[in-house]
Parts: structure tokens; sequence; C-alpha cells
């Protein structure tokens, strides 16, 4: 069989961990508010800022795909109600996403890349706000995919729609990799794109889901 000329791949916690990485840049954008407008964060901590964005997240749920969107706005009514102009969100925002891009790999990830690299038609497909250009591997990747430009979050078909046409290939020729079971295995499943899942930590499938043809414990597995 020959092998197929698009894999995609899932970003966080497929090519790195994200809790520690969200959990840094959280903590360094509360460190700068602090450092910088005090009184922007007077009475606020880390839970109370995600709190903030949980509810903007429920007033604006047509842009429930766009995690930029909604720690943006957040960042926006916090300045707004210090009575700070909303401009200093933008600044705000690319210290969050700075940090945010500051990555590290799991130590099978960039070998198999640069190998898989060398035969294939590699794609990010994500629904978070990383960029693979600034995570440092964007060289690896002709395109990425996000929720954001897509329109909509996986497991929504339209985000793998949009892929085969940022890919121009039909969903026959392309296999998606991740780590969630219902996001980017079924997800993909549903829009007829093969999947493969990768299991780092010995989670169990879950019963009300049809099981991918294959399942990995590193990409070093997926050749």
């Amino acid at each position: 069989m020959n092998p197929p000329p698009v894999l995609s791949f899932d970003l966080d916690d497929t090519l790195w961990p994200v809790a520690p990485v969200i959990e840094t840049a959280e903590r360094e954008l509360y460190v700068w508010l602090q450092e910088r407008h005090p009184a922007a964060v007077s009475g606020h901590d880390l839970e109370t800022l995600r709190a903030m964005r949980a509810a903007v997240t429920a007033r604006h749920p047509e842009h429930a795909h766009d995690l930029t969107f909604l720690r943006h706005r957040a960042l926006k009514d916090l300045f707004a109600a210090a009575g700070h102009p909303e401009r200093h969100a933008d600044e705000a925002l690319d210290v969050f996403l700075s940090a945010r891009n500051r990555v590290t790999l799991y130590d099978d990830a960039r070998p198999a890349l640069e190998r898989l690299f060398k035969r294939h038609r590699l794609f990010a497909l994500s629904n978070g706000n990383a960029d693979v250009h600034r995570c440092g591997i964007g060289a690896l990747f002709e395109g990425h995919v996000t929720a954001r430009a897509a329109g909509a979050a996986k497991p929504d078909p339209r985000i793998f729609t949009h892929l085969l046409e940022v890919a121009g290939v039909s969903a026959a020729d392309v296999v998606h990799v991740g780590d969630d079971p219902r996001t980017d295995v079924a997800g993909a499943m549903q829009a007829g794109i093969g999947a493969v899942w990768i299991n780092r930590d010995g989670r169990t499938w879950p019963r009300d889901l049809a099981a991918p043809a294959r399942t990995i414990t590193t990409l070093a597995e997926i050749e």
C-alpha cells in the first residue's frame, strides 16, 4: 500500500504537553499585568481572570472555536473595567502568545516529523492558538489549519473539510494523528479521514466511540 500523501497532526498534547505551557503563559501574563498595569488586576488572581474568560465564552458562543478572540476580548474587558484604553489588550495578548508558543516537544516529535517530512506532505490541524512557526517547527509543515481560520473547531467536520481544501486533496488521501479520541479521532473518521490515535499515557478508549484502525504510543511508530 502506498503511504498517504498527507499527514495532519494535532499540536497540543500530541507534539508537546500543553498544560504546563498554558500555566506558564498565564502566570507570565499576570506578572506582566501586575508590573505594567497594576490597577487593571487589582483584586484579581489567576482564577478570577480565568472566570472572566469563561464569562466571555458564555457571552460569545459564536466565537467558541476562536480561543484567541476569547482571550483578547477578556483582556479588553479587564482594561475597560479599570478605565484603561482597550488597546492595552493587544500588548497583553502578545505577552501571552509569546509564552504560549514556547513549547517543549516530546522527545519523539521532532525526529519523527523530520523523517516524515521527507516522504509526506505535513499539515498541522489544531483547535488551539499555537503557531508552528513561533514554536520552531514551521519548516516541517506545508500548512497550518486552525479552528480560527476554518470557523469551526474539531470535531466539527468543517475544519477537516478546510484542511482538504487547503491541501487540495480528497479525504482518502489524508491521515490525521492526534491524542483526543473525540476531537481528533472521531472527528476525522466522521469526516471520512483516516485517523491514528496517539495514546502516550495508557488511557482506555471510550466505549461509545468506534475505535481507530491504528493506535500508537509514540510518533516513532507512525511509519
